[in-house]
């Protein structure tokens, strides 16, 4: 079994539409979505949803007013400036902002009237559907929640187990945008990562902190250039820096508003017939990625 993550630094470069055109020209793979935040790949891919699941994120800390006897630790030991408190009565009363509580529970811990619950909380939901390219692995975290890696890592785990039990050989990321934790934990103890890039500066710049994370965990990476014509100069820049590197360039896709119309009907650009030159180059990349893996 084969762990391939597909990132690209910066949004919007074409990343989760490669994935849906590398799905439909695989077989035997398992598909995962770890975009949490923003999760899209099953636009492009005819699915049904199979099974919900809810993603417990962490903890959230409330005060038992019944057991408060408005002391104030609490108020003194949180670092998050979570801790509300107002005087009614002659009373100091206490409650906690729940957009502000880190879960921390050092509240709960030095409370000395043990007034503090500590429950867990639904931070999102993940699925997995079935899809006419194989089966799905994806998730949704709810405004404001937090433990995107900790969601991202549920969701390979279930991928890993699914390609187990159908005996698939390949599973395929779906990566987040940017370097932090969620991009972190998708990474970890993959087998190969191919960075989608395009030709503008602040793709190229994101491009470079990705090559330097994947070396940090030693693991091959390989790039495609997407909308390579729309810029030749960077597109060149982007070349000459994967040639110092050593990093092979395994496709070149060029610009064509035929990707934006597979979009909005909902299939990989690799399925609609009147962008072929983006079909080829698809497919190219494809046999090389196949080479490298």
């Amino acid at each position: 079994m084969t762990e391939l993550v597909v990132i690209s630094g910066k949004g919007g470069t074409g990343k989760t539409s490669v994935v849906g055109s590398l799905a439909s020209l695989t077989k035997s793979k398992v598909m995962v979505d770890c975009d949490v935040d923003a999760s899209n790949l099953y636009l492009i891919l005819e699915h049904k949803l199979k099974q919900t699941n809810d993603f417990i994120g962490g903890n959230l800390a409330t005060i038992n007013n019944n057991k408060c006897t408005g002391c104030g630790v609490c108020l003194d030991y949180c670092r998050f400036d979570a801790i509300k408190h107002e005087n009614r009565d002659g009373r100091e009363y206490f409650q906690i902002d729940r957009f502000a509580c880190e879960g921390c529970g050092v509240c709960v811990h030095f409370c000395p009237e043990k007034a503090i619950d500590f429950h867990e909380t639904i931070g999102g939901k993940w699925f997995l559907s079935d899809t006419s390219h194989g089966p799905l692995v994806h998730a949704r975290l709810g405004a404001a929640q937090t433990n995107s890696g900790k969601l991202v890592s549920i969701l390979r785990e279930q991928a890993q187990t699914l390609a187990k039990e159908g005996n698939l050989d390949l599973i395929i990321i779906d990566g987040p945008p940017g370097v932090g934790c969620p991009v972190i934990s998708s990474i970890t103890g993959a087998d190969y990562i191919l960075i989608v890039t395009e030709p503008s500066m602040s793709a190229l710049h994101d491009m470079k902190r990705l090559i330097e994370l994947a070396g940090h965990f030693h693991i091959p990476v390989g790039l495609c250039i997407n909308k390579h014509d729309i810029n030749s100069e960077i597109t060149k820049q982007i070349e000459a820096f994967a040639l110092e590197k050593k990093l092979k360039i395994l496709g070149k896709i060029p610009f064509d508003r035929a990707v934006i119309k597979a979009q909005i009907l909902g299939i990989p650009v690799v399925e609609y017939t009147d962008a072929k030159k983006v079909n080829d180059s698809v497919r190219i990349l494809w046999t090389n990625l196949e080479n490298e893996l």
